[in-house]
């Protein structure tokens, strides 16, 4: 399979460490260097392209890799305001889509435990529940997607919270997350839930960025030859 890295910075070196060690290669790399090669053109060389770079230039890069007919998996975070329409584009358009706030398997594991430990705890409004996340001071987004995923299943689970705020709150509507920014942390993610009598808690840690590149290599594997929007779950079947 060829593959175009859309953000050549640590994600994309991983992605194709990752990707030439499971027999693909590499057709395109375009970053903030030569932001001139980034073309529909160039684009059409590959089979699937994986776009990994930052909240201002995500959008304008899957609009372009759809207009080039390429399969796009994303996993670029602070965007979402505008995810809808882009899904609406590519389905309207017949294109492909993949996007993820978070790539490991380990976390989309996480994912479904979350879910199930939030329906649980629905009933039981004795019990507080809050989100710390912890990267590396590169970050530019706070808080991280992946926190954005863990709260928003939440939400949908706990309907006594009504929000979430990136801020420590006293407000019982508000659900909590923390951010913390300290090197050279490539992730964690802990929900806590906590009341007078106990707290329990989940969490995932990552090592390294490698779970994250091999999770969006098999995305670029599933979404070849497929045609529609796309999630992790998808991807592992759950």
């Amino acid at each position: 399979m060829k593959i175009a890295l859309i953000g050549y910075g640590k994600m994309g070196r991983a992605i194709e460490e990752i990707a030439l060690q499971r027999g693909h290669s590499i057709v395109l790399k375009t970053s903030i260097d030569n932001l001139e090669d980034n073309t529909v053109e160039n684009i059409r060389q590959a089979d699937v392209a994986i776009e990994f770079t930052g909240p201002e230039s995500a959008y304008g890069n899957i609009l372009l890799c759809m207009q080039a007919g390429v399969p796009v998996v994303s996993g670029s975070t602070g965007w979402l305001d505008r995810y809808e329409e882009v899904k609406q584009y590519c389905l309207k358009e017949g294109k492909t889509l993949l996007y993820a706030s978070n790539f490991s398997v380990g976390v989309n594991i996480f994912f479904e435990v979350n879910k199930r430990l939030a329906e649980l705890m629905a009933p039981h409004d004795g019990y507080n529940v809050q989100i710390t996340e912890i990267h590396h001071t590169e970050k530019k987004d706070a808080p991280s997607g992946t926190a954005i995923s863990l709260a928003g299943q939440i939400l949908e689970k706990i309907h006594r919270k009504k929000r979430w705020v990136n801020h420590n709150s006293d407000n019982l509507e508000e659900l909590t997350i923390l951010s913390e920014r300290i090197d050279p942390a490539p992730g964690t993610h802990l929900v806590r839930y906590h009341s007078d009598i106990d707290d329990i808690e989940i969490i995932h840690t990552a090592h390294n960025r490698k779970g994250f590149a091999t999770g969006a290599v098999l995305a670029a594997e599933y979404i070849r030859d497929k045609k529609g929007v796309f999630q992790m779950k998808d991807v592992l079947g759950f």
